[in-house]
């Protein structure tokens, strides 16, 4: 779910109740144009970056072929999690503190090293080191990208800017997605091969083309958030703080983080419990593939047209509806034996992807003053990274110890519990974010 845009308020219309901006009838990109160049480097660089989102969905399987049992892999899974707790948070201080871009550079190659060191590995110690190392220098890279988009459009926009990099993210996992199945069963090692290369290829992108300023704002956008942050009580006494203590002096985000959590939790199982019930009912590892690739060939294919279409109505209901067919559709993966019922339990899932669209990357920066606007998004990329984590820990041992059923009937009460949390916190978002635009 990757990663909610507030319309200014016009003649008295809610904010959040307005269309993002007119596009061309009938055209369903129409959502995604008029972006600055910022923007576009970043869709560029995520495209070929996803192209080798690789070695993820495959790991697993990856670990079984190194004779790894089944009662070990939540250790390196657990490791790869781990690396969640610390990459967001120095990626988003770093982009608030130095550069975006510099931090981005950092993680990129960072990632790519550790892909080579990960398949090297001899053991699962070694392993378990590698993937720590290879997950917090990748998400060392998003508060750095989201903050760039927060900088380079305004709030009316910033939905549809998170929007088309989600859009990036599939296009480039479709095509893994098809890759994938083929190269797991001619070698392993190309995997990973290509997963650090297409890292390198990010990165020579954001060397070459993107700006090097720490902050690419307009002079009115952050005089406009610096007014808001000023009047906002949740914020008020955070304008000195240099740390993370300008987030959790926020009330409002520390209510939004935990829930926002939850729904990430059970998103992330689709990386951990999916492939290990796909090999618990005896498929290949194509049916991993298959399953990437219904998934993003459905959000690439209707991506454009959602944002366009659901620009039209209000953002919390819509969240929240995307919201309940993504708990629904990964809860009912507890039904799926075969390739097909998989495929059919992705579809719904999928859909609410879809319709989530850039909702809560922008809605994050929406909330953020200009000033930590990395720190915001680092501190939300840290939420996804501890759920991540609780996803290949606490998620795999569930499903090993406990059994399947308990997992994905837990995980749709739990995020039909979020839903309803998020629900009562609509109306002081929408306010909090018509003040910042």
């Amino acid at each position: 779910m990757t990663t909610t845009s507030i319309r200014p308020a016009e003649c008295g219309e809610p904010a959040v109740a307005r269309r993002s901006r007119p596009g061309r009838p009938g055209n369903p990109l129409s959502a995604f144009t008029g972006f600055p160049r910022a923007i576009w480097i970043v869709f560029a660089g995520t495209v070929v970056n996803r192209i080798g989102f690789l070695v993820g969905p495959f790991l697993v399987f990856f670990l079984g072929s190194r004779g790894i049992p089944s009662s070990q892999t939540p250790y390196v899974l657990g490791a790869l999690g781990a690396g969640n707790l610390v990459g967001p948070a120095v990626g988003g201080w770093l982009a608030d503190r130095g550069s975006r871009k510099l931090t981005m550079l950092t993680g990129l190659l960072g990632t790519a090293a550790a892909q080579g060191a990960l398949f090297a590995a001899p053991n699962v110690a070694t392993m378990a080191l590698a993937a720590i190392t290879l997950s917090a220098t990748a998400t060392m890279v998003s508060p750095a990208a989201s903050a760039t988009l927060a900088d380079s459009v305004g709030p009316e926009q910033r939905r549809e800017a998170f929007a088309l990099i989600g859009w990036a993210v599939n296009i480039g996992t479709a095509v893994a997605g098809v890759l994938g199945g083929y190269l797991a069963a001619h070698g392993y090692w190309m995997l990973f091969a290509i997963d650090a290369g297409t890292s390198v290829g990010y990165a020579v992108i954001v060397a070459v083309l993107l700006p090097g300023q720490a902050s690419q704002q307009t002079d009115a956008a952050s005089e406009a958030d610096a007014v808001a942050a000023t009047a906002s009580e949740d914020s008020s006494s955070t304008s000195s703080s240099s740390g993370y203590g300008v987030v959790l002096r926020d009330r409002l985000v520390r209510k939004l983080l935990p829930l926002l959590g939850v729904q990430l939790f059970i998103y992330s199982l689709t990386e951990s419990a999916l492939p290990l019930a796909i090999r618990t009912d005896g498929l290949s590892p194509s049916v991993m593939g298959l399953v990437a690739v219904v998934n993003a060939g459905l959000i690439v294919a209707l991506q454009p047209v959602a944002t366009t279409f659901l620009a039209r109505f209000p953002r919390t209901p819509v969240y929240l509806v995307a919201s309940t067919l993504i708990a629904l559709g990964i809860a009912l993966t507890g039904i799926a034996h075969s390739p097909a019922m998989y495929a059919a339990t992705v579809v719904v899932w999928s859909l609410g992807e879809v319709a989530v669209g850039g909702i809560p990357g922008a809605l994050i920066a929406d909330l953020a003053p200009a000033h930590a606007r990395g720190r915001y998004q680092g501190a939300f990329s840290w939420t996804w990274g501890v759920a991540r984590f609780l996803a290949l820990t606490a998620g795999t041992t569930v499903y090993t110890l406990i059994g399947p059923a308990f997992l994905w009937w837990s995980a749709l009460g739990a995020g039909a519990a979020a839903i309803v949390g998020i629900a009562t916190l609509g109306p002081a978002m929408d306010h909090r974010s018509a003040g910042r635009s």
